[in-house]
């Protein structure tokens, strides 16, 4: 789906993201995780356009997409979430959503992008707040409204950055549920997680980045018993048990 090849991303004098290779596969679910300011949203600006790369070459479904702009990506079935989420405020749940099909993959008209809005919402459990201003919705409500709107643009490999941030156990599951549901929408997934039992039990692979550089990848497994993750991120060893064994 995505390969990733000797990636550099350099402000100024700081070194954000260094000689990063990775490739994932169609139809995987990805795991990105480190500390903060890592460089994992970094990455996802870069790959997505938002940022040019300071080196090294991004390859999307066979195509080399490096200097390609957030839209352009966008037409060619990249869609992402946002740390900080980015609603629309004064215009409805349903405008919103509509906005994803106009502008993605496809570039629906009016009519058909409100029938794929009123789908997803109803995927996404929005389906009831239709009509209500974006502004009105709580944090939960916000995360799956900016989640249903990179759905709606039918993309082949979603961005899902820290979707779990600021809910309740309750809707880290529902979110959970939600993730394991797009996936069998064979939409390919790459998410960046602080909710670390979430991302091991969602996960094929994980990669672990700390201060721009890849330290560890591999199954869920094999990253929680990682001698180097666990220093520079898990911090407890007795915490790879507990992710590995703690139902997401």
């Amino acid at each position: 789906m995505i390969q990733i090849q000797a990636f550099n991303k350099v402000y100024r004098d700081l070194e954000a993201v260094r000689q990063l290779t990775l490739t994932v596969e169609k139809g995987d679910v990805f795991g990105l995780i480190g500390p903060n300011g890592a460089g994992k949203t970094t990455l996802f600006n870069v790959v997505n356009g938002v940022y040019p790369a300071t080196a090294g070459r991004v390859r999307f479904r066979g195509e080399d997409v490096t200097q390609k702009k957030p839209y352009e990506m966008a037409h060619a079935g990249l869609a992402r979430t946002h740390q900080i989420v980015r609603p629309l405020n004064e215009l409805s749940v349903i405008d919103n959503v509509m906005v994803g099909a106009c502008f993605g993959r496809h570039s629906h008209g009016l009519g058909e992008a409100r029938r794929i809005a009123g789908e997803v919402l109803d995927f996404v459990s929005l389906g009831d707040r239709a009509e209500q201003l974006a502004g009105s919705l709580n944090v939960g409500q916000k995360k799956r409204l900016e989640l249903a709107r990179a759905l709606a643009s039918q993309p082949h490999l979603l961005f899902l950055d820290e979707v779990l941030a600021g809910l309740n156990p309750s809707e880290i599951a529902g979110m959970v549920d939600i993730v394991k549901q797009i996936r069998k929408r064979d939409i390919t997934i790459i998410m960046i997680e602080h909710v670390m039992h979430a991302v091991m039990n969602v996960s094929d692979r994980i990669i672990v980045l700390d201060y721009g550089q890849l330290i560890a990848e591999g199954t869920p497994e094999e990253i929680a018993n990682n001698p180097k993750v666990i220093e520079a991120y898990l911090g407890d060893p007795k915490l790879a048990e507990s992710l590995m064994s703690e139902e997401a």
